[in-house]
């Protein structure tokens, strides 16, 4: 059987053409730090001891020795290159109470 340069070049074609169809790789959902929800917000009240904010939130994700009177919370999802959700929630305290929250999450009530 005689290969031709005209049959190597449509072999080498052929594959360049079928391997654009391969499916992707799975790529795998990622879910970093703390999972907090509306229903823990709805728990936190300004006055709560730090140790019942941890028995509600679960450890914070970040406490800074410079602020120890502030606990971050953050969330992150993503799957590749792709990031879904983004959360962060700060909670700040005044004499071992909790004071205050900002973040993307917010209290209902």
């Amino acid at each position: 059987m005689k290969i031709s340069l005209q049959n190597i070049l449509l072999l080498f074609i052929g594959v360049i053409i079928a391997s654009c169809s391969i499916p992707k790789t799975y790529e795998v959902v990622i879910s970093q730090g703390n999972l907090v929800d509306q229903e823990m917000m709805d728990k936190l009240e300004v006055g709560m001891t730090e140790s019942q904010v941890k028995f509600v939130m679960g450890s914070p994700l970040i406490s800074d020795t410079f602020y120890p009177n502030r606990w971050d919370y953050f969330t992150s999802v993503t799957q590749g290159t792709k990031t879904y959700t983004e959360q962060k929630i700060t909670l700040y305290f005044e004499e071992n109470k909790l004071a205050r929250w900002e973040g993307n999450l917010i209290l209902e009530n």
